[in-house]
C-alpha cells in the first residue's frame, strides 16, 4: 500500500485537500468579486521620485531620446498625474481635459472657462479654452455605451479624444455610412462625435506556451508543446487531464478548445485543438521571466539532462534515468514512458519536458514532491505527434500565424549578410509584423524607429535560428522602418506587417 501511495497522477482534481497545503492557485476563476476600494485622495504637489535605471533605459530605445531627456520626460509626467487630479477636482465643470505635448515637454489643459485659466497656470500647465468639459464628452460616451449591442461590426470602438475636445468613433472607410447611423441611433450629441476611418479590427491575443496552465473543466493541469493540425492550432498534455470533448479554459481563463483526443491508460498523452484567439508559439515557460526556444523533438539520451516546466512548481532539472518504463498508477498501467529525476507535484501535469532545444515529451505522474524530490514519468512527444498527425511549433517551423491578412505585403531576395529596408509612417498603436523566408536560411526581424536626429533605432526584433520572424510593439508616432537581414543563406522572402 505504502509503494502504491507513493505512485500519483499530477492533476489538480480530487487532489484539492492533500494537495491545499502545498499549490497557490495563481489565476481566480473569471467573474471573481472585485474588492470595493475607497476613492483615492487628492494628491498634494511632491516631488518626482528617482527614476528606476531600467525605466529610463527603455524610454531612451523606445523614443530615441537622450538619458537626460529621459528623465525630464518621467518627472514631466508625474508633475501631469498630480495636476489632472487637483485640476479636475478644483475646476468641476470647467475641466476639460489634460494632456502632454507629443514630446512629453508640456502640459496642455482644457478650460471652457476662460476665467479659471490662471489655475491651470498656478500648476505650470498651458491653458486651452474648449467648448466641452471632461464631464460633457463622458457624457456623451455613454450614450454610445448604452447602444453597444447595436454596434456595427466594423466599428472598431469608441473614445473621449480630449486633444481634439470630442468623441472619436473608430469605423472602417467601408461602414462609414452604418457608423454615422449608429451614432445617430445612440441620441449622441451629433457635433461633438467625430467618426474616424481606421483599419482597428480588435480581437485578443493569448499565447500557448509550454509549462503554463490551463484548466480542464475544474481540474487545473499544464500546457506541453504547442503544436498544429493542418491550420488546427493547439498543444499537447497528459490524456489523464481530460477525455475527447472536455472544453478546456487557458491560464486566464478565457476559453480556450476542447480535447480531440486522449489516450489513458495504456499511454497517457492527448491534444487540445484551440479557437482562433490563442497563437502557438515554440516556448516552454521557464518562470523565471523568460522562455526556452523549441527548435525540435530529437529523442535525448539515458544520462542526459532534461528540465520540467509546469504550473505548480515551475521550472525543475534532473537527469533521464531510463526509457520505456511500464508504470502501474493506481488507475491504470502506463507503458513506453521516460524515467527522470525531476521533481513534480499535482497541477504539473502535462507539462513540458525539454532537452536543451529539443522537446522531450508531457509530465505523465511519479512520486515525491519538490520539497523532498522526487521521481518523474514522461510521455514521449514524438509519439503524440504521430498518433495524432501533428506538427510541433518549432522556431524553425512554418511562419508564424498572422503572416496571412497583414495590411501590407513586401517581397525581395537576400544574399547572406545582406539588408533590406522598408519605410512607412505610423500613428501610435500596435505593430504587428511577420516575416516568411525560405527553408535552411536564418533571416532575422527588426522594426526600427527615426529619432529627432534622424538616427535609426531598434524597438523589437525577432531573430531566431531559422527563416521565420515576428514582432509586435505598441509605439508612438512617428517613421518606422522594417529592416529585413540575412544572417545566413539566401532566397526570396515575404513581409507582412500592420500598420497603426
Amino acid at each position: 500500500m505504502a509503494a502504491r501511495a507513493a505512485r500519483h497522477r499530477l492533476t489538480k482534481a480530487g487532489l484539492a485537500v492533500a494537495a491545499a497545503a502545498a499549490v497557490i492557485v495563481v489565476f481566480p476563476a473569471a467573474g471573481s468579486a472585485t474588492p470595493r476600494t475607497a476613492p483615492a485622495s487628492v494628491p498634494q504637489v511632491t516631488a518626482p521620485p528617482a527614476p528606476q535605471p531600467e525605466m529610463v533605459e527603455a524610454l531612451k530605445r523606445t523614443f530615441g531620446i537622450t538619458d537626460e531627456q529621459a528623465r525630464a520626460r518621467l518627472a514631466k509626467e508625474h508633475q501631469a498625474a498630480q495636476a489632472e487630479q487637483r485640476l479636475r477636482a478644483s475646476l468641476g465643470e470647467a475641466f476639460g481635459g489634460l494632456w502632454l505635448s507629443a514630446d512629453a515637454t508640456k502640459i496642455h489643459v482644457g478650460v471652457t472657462d476662460a476665467a479659471k485659466a490662471d489655475a491651470v497656470r498656478a500648476e505650470g500647465a498651458e491653458p486651452q479654452v474648449v467648448r466641452r468639459s471632461e464631464r460633457h464628452l463622458n457624457a456623451v460616451k455613454s450614450k454610445l455605451d448604452a447602444r453597444r449591442s447595436g454596434a456595427p461590426r466594423d466599428v472598431a470602438g469608441w473614445y473621449v479624444d480630449v486633444t481634439t475636445n470630442s468623441v472619436v468613433v473608430l469605423s472602417k472607410s467601408s461602414a462609414r455610412g452604418q457608423a454615422d447611423g449608429f451614432v445617430g441611433q445612440s441620441g449622441a450629441e451629433r457635433g461633438a462625435v467625430r467618426v474616424v476611418n481606421s483599419a482597428e479590427a480588435p480581437r485578443l491575443y493569448y499565447d500557448i506556451r509550454g509549462g503554463d496552465a490551463y484548466y480542464p473543466g475544474s481540474s487545473r493541469c499544464s500546457v506541453g508543446f504547442s503544436v498544429t493540425r493542418g491550420t488546427t492550432p493547439g498543444f499537447v498534455t497528459a490524456g489523464h487531464c481530460g477525455r475527447v470533448g472536455t472544453t478546456t479554459t487557458g491560464f486566464n481563463r478565457q476559453p480556450q478548445g476542447s480535447f480531440q483526443g486522449s489516450s489513458f491508460p495504456g499511454n497517457d498523452y492527448g491534444w487540445v485543438s484551440t479557437n482562433s484567439n490563442w497563437t502557438p508559439r515554440p516556448w516552454v515557460n521557464n518562470y523565471s521571466g523568460g522562455n526556452v526556444n523549441v527548435a525540435g523533438s530529437t529523442e535525448a539520451a539515458v544520462g542526459a539532462s532534461v528540465c520540467r516546466s509546469g504550473s505548480t512548481t515551475g521550472w525543475h532539472c534532473g537527469t533521464i534515468q531510463a526509457k520505456n518504463q511500464t508504470v502501474n498508477y493506481a488507475e491504470g498501467t502506463v507503458t513506453g514512458l521516460t524515467r527522470t529525476t525531476v521533481c513534480a507535484e499535482p497541477g504539473d501535469s502535462g507539462g513540458s519536458y525539454i532537452s536543451g532545444s529539443q522537446a522531450q515529451g508531457v509530465t505523465s505522474g511519479g512520486s515525491g514532491n519538490c520539497s523532498s524530490g522526487g521521481t518523474t514519468f514522461f510521455q514521449p512527444v514524438n509519439e503524440i505527434l504521430s498518433a495524432y498527425g501533428l506538427t510541433l511549433t518549432t522556431t524553425d517551423g512554418p511562419p508564424p500565424p498572422g503572416c496571412a491578412g497583414r495590411e501590407q505585403t513586401r517581397t525581395g531576395n537576400l544574399t547572406s549578410n545582406q539588408n533590406l529596408y522598408y519605410t512607412f509612417t505610423a500613428a501610435a498603436g500596435a505593430h504587428v509584423g511577420c516575416l516568411d523566408g525560405p527553408d535552411g536560411v536564418d533571416f532575422d526581424l527588426y522594426l526600427q524607429r527615426q529619432n529627432s536626429s534622424g538616427t535609426w533605432t531598434t524597438v523589437a526584433s525577432s531573430t531566431s535560428p531559422g527563416p521565420d520572424e515576428s514582432v509586435n510593439y505598441n509605439g508612438t508616432a512617428g517613421n518606422y522602418r522594417y529592416r529585413v537581414h540575412a544572417y545566413s543563406g539566401s532566397g526570396a522572402f515575404t513581409l507582412g506587417f500592420d500598420v497603426p
